[in-house]
């Protein structure tokens, strides 16, 4: 029998983008990487390679044996950032922390940098987008100064390693890594392959010294985070900074957390000398005022595991217009827009030739449907001219029939109300647990919510003399409504109403 011969098959031509770097084994006209046209050129063979077995860095072993405690977080020296990392950082823990333009994000993780500095743990902070001299004035201007922290100001990925091997820090920050560029690779700055060499790069380095690294990245229009979605799958934790830059509140939300649980939200307030982390934030969010105003209504949301008072505010006035405007600030358009017409027809309010403007206080956006009752009273509150009680709050989320359903954690909401001052709630039916000396309005629709405003009465029975309806089974259903009975207004829910005074919610 013949011997049969092994063949080895010509290489064939490959193909790769000149933006990115991605390596393909035909010639397309888009790279199906980063979507770039006319990128893609020949550039030689592909190599043929085989891995064979090589020696291990060290033995495998039962999981149970291996030591845990090398893998402790340390404080940053800033709770609220702890508390979003799941207790602070993990030696090797490679942290991504993405948010727009002016945010506030250098100015951050450059007071982290200072207070975690100390003489066991040295800080490096390199910034690609500033100078060391710029940097140093906001560390002046915030009091971010420490002599266990090193400062450099580079954008080559071989001198940041570089500095690294010079320093020995335990925490490196890099600001940002849209800004390092590897000389071995070609492509701009910022671009897929090169954020993906860098971040590679420094992963493997934190992972090998035991160096916490916290990254800084840049988002795109529509706040997503640049760069190829690899990063985000390369790295540790990765963290998003929210907020509105003419308002005070900032925001940290884990997005993907190895080391702990990603429900959890730090806030922070930035002013003139910096950037601090705030324990109790509600206060932030609501209105000092004496006497109640029409139009206000106070909810309790939560972020994340955090419950936070927050205020709702609702203004009507006649419209000039044939289509009336409908504004919104903080809150979303389309809940609104529901809101409204569960309003006009469940709670008999009459909205159609009115402007109405919708906004939150203090820059806090509500998304999750536990404020659709506070919108809802804020609405019918200002449309009457009649004020709520200062030491009211409403949670629920509002359906389309009318109906008031349950949310979650409603417990926790009632608690923190409490713990603020407030004294009343209406909530959706079978609450749960309620703090002792609250008082507790049960509401299963928005008909019964709206006869807890004080002065409102149930819309009035038909006229007699009114235009009969046209067909017999309409009459017989008018009759049946003007025969049965009008529920009285609960004039025991106002029993008690004092305002709140205005320190007990500092």
């Amino acid at each position: 029998m013949a011997a049969r011969t092994k063949t080895t098959a010509k290489p064939r031509s490959s193909y790769r983008c000149t933006e990115c770097g991605a390596q393909l084994l035909k010639w397309v006209g888009r790279c199906p990487e980063c979507n770039a046209w006319g990128t893609v050129e020949e550039y030689g063979a592909v190599p043929i390679r085989t891995t064979a077995a090589g020696p291990v860095s060290a033995p495998a072993k039962p999981i149970g044996q291996v030591d845990g405690q090398v893998a402790t977080a340390r404080s940053t020296g800033v709770p609220e950032l702890d508390r979003v990392l799941g207790g602070g950082l993990v030696p090797g823990a490679v942290v991504l922390l993405a948010g727009e333009p002016g945010v506030g994000k250098s100015t951050l993780l450059l007071d982290v940098a200072a207070k975690a500095a100390s003489e066991r743990h040295r800080t490096l902070y390199v910034t690609g987008e500033e100078s060391a001299g710029q940097v140093r004035l906001r560390a002046d201007r915030i009091n971010a100064l420490s002599e266990h922290l090193y400062l450099a100001a580079e954008q080559d990925l071989g001198a940041v390693l570089g500095h690294i091997d010079a320093v020995g820090p335990g925490l490196l920050v890099l600001d940002s890594v849209q800004t390092i560029a590897s000389a071995e690779l070609d492509g701009a700055p910022g671009g897929p392959a090169q954020v993906r060499e860098v971040a590679g790069a420094l992963i493997r380095a934190s992972k090998e010294r035991g160096m916490a690294t916290l990254l800084v990245g840049h988002v795109t229009k529509d706040g997503q985070i640049a760069g190829p979605r690899l990063l985000e799958h390369l790295v540790d934790v990765v963290l998003s900074f929210e907020g509105d830059r003419h308002a005070r509140l900032r925001l940290i939300r884990g997005v993907k957390n190895r080391y702990g649980a990603t429900d959890e939200v730090g806030c922070f307030e930035l002013h003139d000398e910096g950037i601090v982390g705030l324990a109790d934030p509600s206060g932030l969010f609501l209105t000092r005022r004496d006497k109640p105003v029409a139009g206000t209504c106070l909810t309790v949301t939560l972020e994340g595991k955090r419950p936070l008072v927050a205020e709702v505010q609702a203004l009507m006035v006649d419209s000039q217009i044939p289509s009336p405007r409908r504004t919104t600030s903080g809150l979303e358009s389309p809940r609104i827009a529901m809101i409204l017409a569960v309003v006009e027809r469940h709670g008999g309010v009459k909205l159609g030739k009115q402007d109405i403007y919708t906004a939150t206080v203090g820059g806090v956006k509500l998304t999750e449907p536990s404020a659709d009752l506070a919108i809802a009273l804020a609405v019918a509150s200002s449309s009457t001219d009649t004020p709520l009680p200062n030491n009211l709050v409403a949670i629920g989320e509002v359906g389309l029939a009318g109906e008031v359903r349950r949310v979650t954690g409603v417990q926790r909401r009632l608690a923190e109300a409490h713990r603020l001052g407030f004294t009343h709630a209406l909530v959706p039916p079978d609450p749960g647990k309620v703090p002792a000396g609250m008082k507790v309005v049960e509401v299963s629709d928005i008909g019964e919510a709206l006869r807890a405003i004080p002065g409102r009465r149930p819309r009035s029975k038909p006229r007699q003399d009114a235009a009969p309806p046209a067909d017999q089974g309409a009459r017989a259903l008018a009759r049946a409504r003007a025969q049965a009975p009008v529920p009285a207004f609960p004039e025991e829910l106002m029993a008690g109403w004092e305002p709140v005074d205005s320190d007990e919610l500092g």
